[in-house]
This record gives structure tokens, C-alpha cells and sequence, in this order.
């Protein structure tokens, strides 16, 4: 069964910084793009950044400037730099891995990370 782990969210104050990460365990299958989700109470997940297998990128609004998603595809690994955090940034993030399993493509979500960001 393919699963993501995710890890690094915590408690930080404004201005600082978090970086989260995404493992796949499953040696056997590739992963071809990566997202990242935050989700408020209440609220639908939204898109916080994308990694596509060409290593390009797409990024919320919100977080252009302050956010960098990049990928180790030895490490079949995630990562979600968040500098100048702040107070809205406030969420449950999840991880997301676009799954290539012999001939197959399907979707796996992280178990989430809680991030909480003072004022």
C-alpha cells in the first residue's frame, strides 16, 4: 500500500519559518507531481503550491514569494519551505503525490500536518 508521511509542522511566530516534508515509503511506484493543501476548519482544502514531474511549479496567490515547494525524486520526497510566515498561514497542510504504479495513476494524501503561526 503506498503512503505518504508527512512531517516539520509545529507552532512558530510571525516572520518565521517551517519546512514541511512529504516521504513516499513505497519504493515501487514514481511519483509525478507533487501538491501541497492547507485547510482551514470548516473550509475546503486549497491548493498551496504544485511540483510537476519537468519540475515546474505553481503557487497559490498567497503564498508567492514566501513559499518554495521542491522535490528530491531520489528521496521520493516533498518539501514545502515557509518563510515570513504569518498569522493566516494557520492551517492543516497536506501533502499530495500524483502516483505512476504499473500503468496506473491515482492520487495518495499525506496524513496532514498542523501549522500555527502567532501574532
Amino acid at each position: 500500500q503506498v503512503q505518504l508521511v508527512e512531517s516539520g509542522g509545529g507552532s512558530v511566530q510571525a516572520g518565521g519559518s517551517l519546512r514541511l516534508s512529504c516521504k513516499c515509503l513505497s519504493s515501487d511506484v514514481e511519483i509525478d507531481a507533487w501538491e501541497w493543501y492547507r485547510q482551514d476548519p470548516g473550509e475546503n482544502r486549497a491548493l498551496v503550491a504544485r511540483a510537476s514531474a519537468d519540475s515546474s511549479t505553481v503557487y497559490a496567490d498567497s503564498v508567492k514569494g514566501r513559499f518554495t515547494i521542491s522535490r528530491d525524486n531520489a528521496k521520493r520526497t516533498s518539501y514545502l519551505q515557509m518563510n515570513s510566515l504569518k498569522p493566516e498561514d494557520t492551517a492543516a497542510y497536506y501533502c499530495l503525490g500524483e502516483v505512476l504504479d504499473r500503468g496506473f495513476k491515482y492520487e495518495i494524501w499525506g496524513q496532514g500536518t498542523q501549522v500555527t503561526v502567532s501574532s
